[in-house]
């Protein structure tokens, strides 16, 4: 027993011990409004007393007969009840401004933390789960610890006030209000402690709920969802969880309430056994009216102070719990959970190589699971290759080969498993990220669809030079999307998709036309990486936008993953992968002389044009 009651007691003081920084988290955000609060908590604990002494003077001037006491004291009342007025109304203010300020901040917060993280970290379901329960309740939890904080404060206040008051009358009064309070209280906690378990525990769910939700209502999904007839099917099996949900929402709630009642009635009890006790005191002449109106009322008040004091306990066990989501999230490590421990290793022999360099190289992704270091099936393994500047290169491979997982460790994006990618000499690792990825301007085959103006889809590409009007239009030229954007009303300040009013729905190919645009503006980049961007355009156009490739990457490193062979053949050299390995290199002639899985794939390619 006293080790269950040890493990509790552990338990709750590790959980509240969130409270400082979570106050320290609201200060911060604005340390004005953080004092106003204070200040009003202070007036609103001190006032109630002060009214009810009031009170008390009201009915013993009544009794005395006296009329000016009378008057004065409802005057005096009065005014307190006024005053308390002014400051519920000025509180409320305070702490809706502190709430929206600390909504903006904690959320500012957590998008900021996600701009550090790798891109193995969105890659991962944990991750995604942890990113739920942060994001869930960031912006209300914060300030109900504060509230709670103050909220109690305030409350033991008033309650020593009332307690004063009562121990005029009898010491008995401490353990009544003990009786009148403690039980709701301990309710309120312990299932305030079941419902967060609870929500956390189903937060894969929650996030299928908001992504059946996504499907349901978004533009992307809505041809195929109608053409397929998929909505009734989605839509039932958004019904069946969303059921699940309220049945267990509406079980909890229904015990909680059932508890949260027996245990008042206790209070209730409680209370009018010392209220009857005061009213016979009254009778045997032991007290005034007065008097008997002051003590039911201070004990009436008290027992709601003391209530509200293990109330704000129990509030604040919750909400900590909640906190620890938050900062759990915000206290990720910012290092990449692949291949993180490994250390960087030394500059190549030769200081002067220019290129890019893998050397024994293998990448494998995490399990399920998360787990960092890495236990699932090699992506790549055992990769060794030089690309020397200014070197074109094209990978082919069937899809899952490792071709996209082969550009990601290139632009620095994953840290391999094992071996090392050097950048003239240096590994990646050394580099500086900002540096790095000036060099290096790259366009997946999953490109963005930004639902913003023309001008910034394009110029993206490179922020310093959003409103550099002559390389936003060279960087359009360059990826074919000229003759879109002068058709367009509004030229580059259109809208793109459908999100927002008056905005302008683009087809595939005219989308990709755009992301080929935004690759180009890295004029500046010396690295050029493009990972199937053309796929979803004709093979003239594909044609065309690798004629000017290959003309603006001259004396420039170029990687490019096509399926379409006459694409591939215009590169200086061609690698084949196959299972995470390089099967085959060489250039399109020598490759096909080799009558290899190169060759192979050329002629499956070429039969279907005969």
């Amino acid at each position: 027993m006293a080790t269950r009651i040890g493990a509790a007691w552990e338990g709750v003081r590790g959980t509240l011990s969130h409270i400082p920084r979570t106050l320290s988290l609201v200060r911060t955000s604005s340390p004005a409004l953080t004092r106003g609060v204070g200040a009003f908590a202070l007036l609103n604990a001190v006032l109630p007393l002060l009214v009810v002494w009031a009170g008390k003077r009201i009915v013993d001037a009544v009794a005395a007969g006296d009329h000016e006491a009378t008057l004065y004291a409802v005057l005096l009342e009065a005014g307190l009840v006024l005053i308390a007025a002014a400051g519920n109304r000025g509180s409320a203010l305070v702490w809706q401004l502190l709430g929206a300020r600390l909504s903006v901040d904690i959320n500012l917060g957590i998008l900021e933390k996600a701009r550090t993280l790798t891109l193995r970290h969105f890659e991962d379901a944990t991750f995604y789960d942890q990113l739920s329960r942060a994001r869930r309740e960031a912006s209300s939890r914060p300030l109900a610890v504060v509230s709670s904080t103050f909220g109690l404060l305030q409350n033991m206040l008033g309650m020593v006030g009332f307690l004063g008051l009562l121990t005029q009358w009898s010491l008995w009064a401490l353990p009544g209000l003990l009786l009148a309070a403690l039980p709701s209280a301990w309710v309120e906690m312990k299932y305030g402690t079941r419902q967060f378990r609870l929500r956390n525990w189903r937060a894969p769910e929650t996030r299928r709920l908001a992504y059946l939700e996504y499907v349901l209502a978004n533009d992307h999904h809505a041809k195929e969802v109608q053409l397929f007839g998929l909505g009734e099917h989605l839509t039932g099996r958004y019904r069946t969880l969303a059921e699940s949900f309220y049945r267990e929402d509406r079980a909890l709630a229904t015990r909680r309430s059932f508890a949260a009642w027996g245990m008042s009635l206790l209070g209730t009890c409680a209370f009018y056994a010392c209220y009857a006790a005061m009213a016979l005191d009254a009778v045997r002449g032991g007290m005034t009216i007065g008097d008997l109106v002051l003590y039911a009322a201070a004990f009436r008040q008290g027992q709601q102070a003391f209530q509200s004091v293990l109330g704000a306990l129990g509030s604040m066990y919750e909400d900590n719990l909640y906190m620890s989501n938050l900062f759990a999230f915000l206290d990720l490590p910012i290092a990449a959970p692949a291949g993180a421990g490994a250390p960087v290793l030394p500059p190549a022999p030769d200081h002067e190589e220019k290129g890019l360099r893998f050397e024994g190289v293998g990448f494998r992704y995490p399990t399920s699971g998360g787990d960092p270091a890495g236990e699932g099936t090699w992506a790549l393994r055992g990769i060794d290759l030089f690309i020397p500047a200014g070197e074109s290169l094209a990978l082919v491979g069937h899809n899952g080969a490792g071709k996209t997982t082969f550009i990601k460790l290139l632009t620095g994006l994953y840290t391999p498993t094992e071996g090392v990618v050097r950048l003239d000499g240096r590994d990646l690792r050394a580099w500086d990220p900002a540096e790095l990825r000036a060099r290096i301007g790259v366009i997946f085959q999953d490109f963005n669809q930004y639902q913003f103006t023309a001008r910034e889809n394009v110029g993206f590409g490179s922020l310093a030079r959003l409103d550099d009007d002559a390389q936003v239009d060279r960087a359009i030229r360059q990826g074919g999307a000229d003759e879109l954007v002068r058709a367009w009303p509004e030229g580059l300040a259109t809208r793109l998709g459908r999100w927002f009013e008056k905005g302008l729905e683009l087809s595939g190919g005219q989308w990709q036309k755009i992301a080929l645009s935004r690759a180009f503006m890295r004029e500046q980049a010396d690295i050029l990486v493009l990972d199937e961007p053309t796929a979803a355009l004709d093979a003239n156009a594909e044609h065309q936008i690798f004629e000017r490739f290959r003309e603006l990457t001259r004396g420039r490193t170029s990687v490019l993953i096509s399926h379409r062979f006459p694409t591939v053949r215009m590169a200086d050299r061609i690698i084949v992968i196959e299972g995470g390995t390089i099967v085959e290199e060489g250039g399109h002639e020598e490759l096909m002389a080799q009558n290899g899985r190169y060759a192979s794939l050329f002629r499956v390619q070429a039969a279907g044009y005969l």
